[in-house]
């Protein structure tokens, strides 16, 4: 079964950084897709960005965090990370990755429940 473990958030000042990290175990990210949510305060999950499967590993960012963060992966470590930079206080969220299989296709929805599966999270906080 596929696990998705998030790690690296925590409390930041605004304009600060936070580097995020996405462990998937059992499977390979030459082949699947892994999209980035963030769910606030009485608000539902939010995209936020999303590395395809398609062949060029194509990268998708949502207009509130575009030039500011950056999603990346690096498949010797199954691992798909999320830099966060010039962090503001409307960025404060858990922070959850999905996995979405091939043969879903290569786009990059924008509904959490378009996703296979999904980790616990980690909290990420901007405040001064």
């Amino acid at each position: 079964q596929v696990q998705l473990v998030e790690s690296g958030g925590g409390l930041v000042q605004p304009g600060g950084s936070v580097k995020l990290t996405c462990t998937v175990s059992n499977r390979s990210l030459e082949t699947y897709g892994v999209g980035w949510f963030r769910q606030g305060p009485g608000k539902g999950p939010e995209a936020v960005s999303c590395i395809s499967s398609s062949e060029d590993g194509t990268a998708h960012y949502a207009d509130s965090v575009k030039g500011r963060f950056t999603v990346s992966r690096d498949k010797s470590k199954n691992a798909v990370y999320l830099q966060m930079d010039s962090l503001k206080p409307e960025d404060t969220g858990l922070y959850t990755c999905a996995y979405r299989p091939p043969i879903y296709g290569s786009s990059c929805p924008k509904r959490l429940n378009d996703y296979y599966t999904w980790g616990q999270g980690t909290q990420v906080t901007v405040s001064s």
